[in-house]
C-alpha cells in the first residue's frame, strides 16, 4: 500500500510541475525584451531577473491552487476505495437545529454583554443542536471530499482547507459539517475541518487565529491536522509518504527550475529538505 501511495503522490505532484515547466518554458516564457518595453521603469531600477521569478510564479499558482484535493482523492481511493471531491448531500434538517447552528456560530462569531467571545466547543456545541426538533427542511451540502470506504463501511465528510484558512472558510465549513451531521436520514458517519499540513509542527502548537475563532484546533475531534489527516484517509505511514514524496521531487524540480528556468547553476542548499 506504502509504494502505491507514493507512486499516486508522485503521479499528481510530477504531472502539475510538467505541465507548469512546459507553461514557462515553451508555451509562455519569460520575454526580457517584452517586459522591458511593457514596463520600461520598472526594467530600468530592478533586475529582470527579478521579474523573472514572479512570471514563474504566478504561472505555478492557478494550477496548484487545488493540490491538496488531487492529492486526498489520490490517497483515499488507493486506501478506501471510494472518494469524491465536490458531492452534493442531500437530506433534511429539523427547523429547531437549523436555527441553533446559526446561534451557535453567531455566538462563536459576536462577543457576549461581557465582551468575551465564547470558546469554541464542538462536542458541547453539536449535542445541543443535535437536542434540536421542529419541522424538517429539505437540505443539500457540498462537500470538499467524502469518502465512502469499503475498508471500515463508514462515510466520512471532508472540510480540507490549506494550512492558513480565513476566517469566513472555516466558519462556512463549520456549518456545513453541523448541517451534515444533523441530516435525517443520516447521511455521514463522521465530518471533518481538515488542515493537510501544520506549519507549526505540533498540533497543540497551532497559532494561525482565524480557524481558533471556530474550533478547538488542539482539542476538538472534528479537527485534523496533517498527519492525522493523512493517515486517516490513506492509513499508517501516509504521512510520511507524502513527505518524503514531496521533498525527494523538490530536490529534482528545484535543479531543472534553477537550470533551465532561471539558467543559473543551482546553490548549496537547494536541496534542502522544505517539508517537514
Amino acid at each position: 500500500m506504502d509504494s502505491r501511495i507514493k507512486a499516486a503522490i508522485s503521479g499528481i505532484i510530477s504531472d502539475l510541475m510538467n505541465r507548469v515547466m512546459n507553461k514557462v518554458l515553451e508555451q509562455d516564457p519569460f520575454i526580457p525584451e517584452q517586459h522591458r518595453a511593457a514596463k520600461p521603469i520598472y526594467a530600468a531600477l530592478v533586475p529582470d531577473e527579478i521579474f523573472k521569478g514572479s512570471h514563474f510564479e504566478r504561472r505555478f499558482v492557478t494550477p496548484f491552487g487545488s493540490v491538496w484535493e488531487k492529492l486526498a482523492v489520490v490517497v483515499a481511493k488507493e486506501r478506501h476505495g471510494d472518494c469524491q471531491q465536490g458531492l452534493n448531500i442531500e437530506g433534511t434538517i429539523r427547523r429547531e437545529r437549523l436555527r441553533r447552528i446559526q446561534e451557535t456560530l453567531n455566538n462563536l462569531e459576536h462577543p457576549g454583554n461581557d465582551g468575551e467571545r465564547i470558546a469554541p466547543h464542538w462536542e458541547r456545541e453539536l449535542k445541543y443542536i443535535l437536542e434540536g426538533g421542529g419541522e424538517a427542511i429539505p437540505a443539500t451540502v457540498t462537500c470538499d471530499l467524502f469518502v465512502n470506504s469499503e475498508v471500515t463501511k463508514k462515510k466520512y465528510s471532508f472540510e480540507l482547507k490549506g494550512p492558513l484558512p480565513n476566517s469566513d472558510q472555516t466558519k462556512v465549513s463549520k456549518e456545513k459539517m453541523f448541517k451534515l451531521l444533523c441530516m435525517e436520514p443520516k447521511q455521514v458517519d463522521a465530518a471533518f475541518y481538515a488542515l493537510p499540513y501544520n506549519p507549526y509542527g505540533a498540533k497543540q502548537d497551532y497559532a494561525w487565529s482565524f480557524p481558533l475563532r471556530w474550533f478547538d484546533m488542539a482539542n476538538d475531534s472534528s479537527v485534523l491536522i496533517g498527519n492525522e489527516f493523512w493517515e486517516l484517509i490513506g492509513g499508517k505511514g501516509t504521512y510520511e509518504a507524502f513527505i518524503s514524496t514531496i521533498n525527494s521531487l523538490g530536490e529534482e524540480y528545484r535543479e531543472r527550475i534553477y537550470r533551465e528556468y532561471l539558467e543559473i547553476e543551482p546553490p548549496e542548499h537547494s536541496t534542502v529538505q522544505v517539508l517537514r
